[in-house]
C-alpha cells in the first residue's frame, strides 16, 4: 500500500510539472509572460504544485496543480493561442508516455531495478490518464479552451460566459460519477471512458516504440 502511493505520488509530481511547465513555456512564447513572472516556465515541482490539490492524494488518491494564470489580451491572437497554450499540457504528457515507453519496451527491469520499472509504468499510465482527463472538452479541463478555438467567434463571448458558468456543475458531475454513482452501481461513465482511451492510446504508443 505505502510502495503504490509513494509511485502514485512520484508519477503526479512529475506528470503534473510537465503540464503546467508547458503551458506556461508556450504562453510565454506566443506572447503572454505573466506564467513566466510567476515562475512557472520551470521544472521545479515546487512552482507547480497546488496544497490542496497535494493533499488530496493521501485522502482520495487523485490530485492536481496549480493553475497556469495566463492573460489572453497579451496573446496575438486570443482564441489561437488560448487553445495552443491549453493543448500544450496534453500533448506534453502524451511525449512524456512516449518516451517512458521506450525503456519500459526494450529494457529489463529486473533485480533491484524493479523498482525502477515500477515508477516509470506509473509515470506512463498516469501521463496519457491526464491527458486523456484534460482533453475532456469541459471546465475546467484544457479541452474546453481547445474547443473554443472552433466557435464562431459571434458566439465566444457567449462560450466563455457559458463555460465560467459551468465550472461548478461540472466538477460536482464528475464526483457524483466517480464516486457517488460507481458505489451505487459499480459503474463510472468518467473511468469507462478514460479506460477505453487508455487502452487505444497506450496500445498505439507501445506498437511504435
Amino acid at each position: 500500500m505505502f510502495m503504490s502511493l509513494f509511485y502514485l505520488i512520484a508519477a503526479l509530481v512529475v506528470c503534473i510539472t510537465i503540464h503546467e511547465a508547458s503551458h506556461a513555456y508556450v504562453a510565454y512564447k506566443l506572447g503572454d509572460p505573466t506564467a513566466k513572472r510567476d515562475g512557472r516556465v520551470s521544472l521545479n515541482p515546487l512552482r507547480h504544485l497546488d496544497p490542496l490539490g497535494t493533499l488530496a492524494v493521501f485522502i482520495f488518491h487523485i490530485g492536481w496543480g496549480k493553475p497556469v494564470v495566463i492573460n489572453d489580451r497579451n496573446f496575438k491572437y486570443p482564441v489561437r493561442d488560448s487553445a495552443l497554450t491549453a493543448l500544450a499540457g496534453p500533448i506534453s504528457n502524451l511525449l512524456t508516455a512516449f518516451l517512458i515507453a521506450i525503456p519500459l519496451k526494450h529494457l529489463d527491469f529486473s533485480g533491484v531495478l524493479v523498482y525502477l520499472g515500477f515508477l516509470l509504468q506509473s509515470i506512463f499510465s498516469l501521463s496519457i490518464v491526464l491527458a486523456v482527463f484534460n482533453l475532456i472538452p469541459l471546465p475546467p479541463f484544457d479541452g474546453s479552451k481547445i474547443l473554443g478555438l472552433f466557435i464562431p467567434s459571434k458566439y465566444q463571448h457567449k462560450y466563455d460566459f457559458f463555460m465560467q458558468r459551468a465550472m461548478g456543475y461540472v466538477v460536482l458531475v464528475l464526483l457524483f460519477d466517480i464516486y457517488l454513482l460507481e458505489s451505487l452501481v459499480s459503474f463510472s461513465f468518467v473511468k469507462v471512458f478514460i479506460g477505453i482511451s487508455y487502452d487505444l492510446i497506450s496500445g498505439f504508443i507501445l506498437s511504435n516504440t
